[in-house]
Order: structure tokens, then sequence, then C-alpha cells
């Protein structure tokens, strides 16, 4: 089974992911990993696309580097993990470039779908979005010693990222269940594995 977690900045993700992980392996073999980034090749492009240095990195190159660091993640992590059978739990897929590039950068979503036809060909079964104001959500990681390219953007960009998640949460109702972000993040857990359990 191939799981994503998607969400704006500050949602929590990576330690939901985490526990997930936890909690799943005792019955079943799992699987982490993340977006941009999960391998060699894509944690060097990920460093292109959200490395504050790269100051010149514009909204198409961007999306392009996106969808090529997703079909190289599929053939070296995602698509061999299942072959194996294993649950797949994945930190950002191809809705987040629907949300930032397609929506947010106003590349449109057809730009966005036809650059990423090969992850639109091996979508995940289930998406859980973490639905949370940005202002909360980065607020939760004003401490961060390192702030991403993204992270440094504006207010409005970010609302308009929460925005295209909505949007998208409504094109694939089947696929993506939204989740309350102000919850505490046992009570997201646990929602979010008995979900997990319950389509298994």
């Amino acid at each position: 089974m191939f799981i994503t977690f998607e969400g704006g900045e500050g949602t929590g993700k990576t330690t939901l992911i985490k526990d997930i992980q936890r909690r799943l392996s005792d019955r079943f073999s799992v699987v982490t990993t993340r977006e941009p980034g999960g391998s060699l090749i894509t944690e060097a492009i990920r460093d292109i696309i959200l490395n504050p240095k790269y100051l010149g990195v514009t909204p198409y190159t961007e999306a392009l580097l996106l969808a090529a660091s997703r079909a190289q993640h599929l053939d070296e992590v995602i698509l061999p993990a299942l072959k194996e059978e294993k649950i797949v739990l994945c930190d950002r897929f191809i809705d987040s470039s629907l949300a930032y590039q397609a929506y947010a950068r106003d590349l449109g979503f057809d730009f966005v779908l036809a650059i990423n036809r090969y992850a639109v060909e091996n979508m995940p079964n289930l998406t859980f979005y973490i639905d949370l104001d940005p202002k909360i959500g980065l607020s939760r990681i004003a401490h961060r010693d390192k702030y991403d390219r993204l992270d440094q953007e504006t207010y409005n960009f970010h609302d308009k990222v929460r925005e295209g998640y909505l949007k998208v949460a409504s094109m694939y109702p089947n696929r993506i269940i939204t989740i309350d972000g102000t919850k505490t993040i046992q009570e997201i857990e646990n929602q979010i594995v008995d979900l997990i359990l319950s389509h298994l």
C-alpha cells in the first residue's frame, strides 16, 4: 500500500510518519521516505530546489526538478518497495506539486500533471492532508536553525498553498482524507492509524 502525507509547513508530518511507522511495523513491513529526496540522486535535486543559496530557481525549473526527482524516487524507492509488498509511507508526493507549483505558483494543473505523467500512472492508494492555518504552522517551525527556500516565502504564498491543497482534496475525494491539523499529534496519529488499518 502506498500512503502519502501532505500539508503546509509545520503540520507535523515528519513526526507523524515516524510514529505511524513504529506502530505499523509490529504487523507489517514498512518503508518511510520523503519528497523531494529519498535517495542519493533525489536528495541532490532536493538541495537545488530548497537550498536558499540557489536564488535563481524559477517556478518552471522548480516544478520540472520536482517531477524529475519524483520519477527517480518512484523507480529507485517506491515501486521496488511496493513490489516486495511493503507499506510505503511518503512525506509529500504529486499533491505537493499541485498545491505549491500548479496553484500557488500559478503554473496550472494541466502543466504540472503533464510533466508528472509517470507519477499520475503510479498514484498513492491513500493520502492524508493535514490542514492547518499557515500562521500556526509557520510559528511552530520558527525555532528552526535552517529555513529552506519555501519556508521563507510570504504568508500570502502559504495561504495560497493551503487554498491549493483544499482544491486538490476536492479533486480527489476518494483518495485524499483531510485531517484537522489543530488536533494534538497523538489524536491525529490515532485517527490516521485507525484509517490505515481499516483500509488494509
